[in-house]
């Protein structure tokens, strides 16, 4: 039998569908790996379909392409590069929590889905926390993690808060979620039952509103 809620995780490869994002991708990824003297990987962005009798929850975040963000499901927005620049919309993002909505390039994904949680309890407390999410500057260190704050940390944020048990997430094989440890660790700062220890996947990278 079907368990009344669930969460999933998609692992989508950086740039999927759009070529400017995917060779900016690869000359990040060959800058950090010629530093930190490692082998390339794949980079990925992370996506969530939570599930519940009332239907299907696409969360992601996204660029804003207009300003009609009641019709997405957009619970939060930030800037993007920088602070200042985020009164225009091309310089901002958006949290998206959209009933029965869609992600760009969800078939592209790789070893996807993954459920990471199963239950209507755990399912709704993702959907609860969503609007509470932090919203840094895309692309920053704000909060001093030691990494920049992108898609990937909104859903390490989501599901560590969620109480998901984020140890037992990772990347496809020779991947890496360049962010993720960002949420992980801005979760583990936020008082309550969220607070979680480091993630395999965060040690296997690095990359308010």
């Amino acid at each position: 039998m079907e368990p009344e809620g669930s969460i999933d995780l998609y692992w989508i490869p950086l740039g999927a569908g759009a070529h400017v994002v995917r060779a900016s991708g690869r000359l990040y990824e060959w800058a950090a790996a010629t530093l930190g003297r490692r082998r390339r990987c794949e980079l990925y962005h992370a996506a969530l379909v939570v599930s519940l009798p009332e239907g299907r929850y696409a969360i992601e975040q996204a660029p804003v392409p207009d300003a009609d963000g009641r019709a997405r499901g957009v619970v939060a927005t930030g800037p993007v590069g920088v602070r200042a620049a985020g009164r225009l919309r091309l310089f901002r993002y958006e949290v998206r929590c959209w009933l029965d909505g869609t992600i760009p390039d969800l078939d592209a994904a790789r070893s996807s889905p993954v459920r990471v949680a199963d239950g209507a309890d755990r399912a709704r407390r993702a959907i609860a926390v969503l609007p509470s999410v932090p919203t840094p500057t895309w692309g920053r260190d704000e909060f001093h993690t030691g990494e920049m704050w992108n898609s990937n940390s909104v859903v390490a944020w989501v599901l560590a808060r969620s109480g998901v048990d984020v140890e037992a997430v990772t990347p496809p094989p020779n991947g890496r979620a360049p962010g993720w440890g960002a949420g992980v660790r801005i979760a583990r700062s936020a008082a309550g039952p969220g607070g979680v220890a480091a993630t395999t996947a965060e040690r296997r990278g690095r990359p308010r509103r």
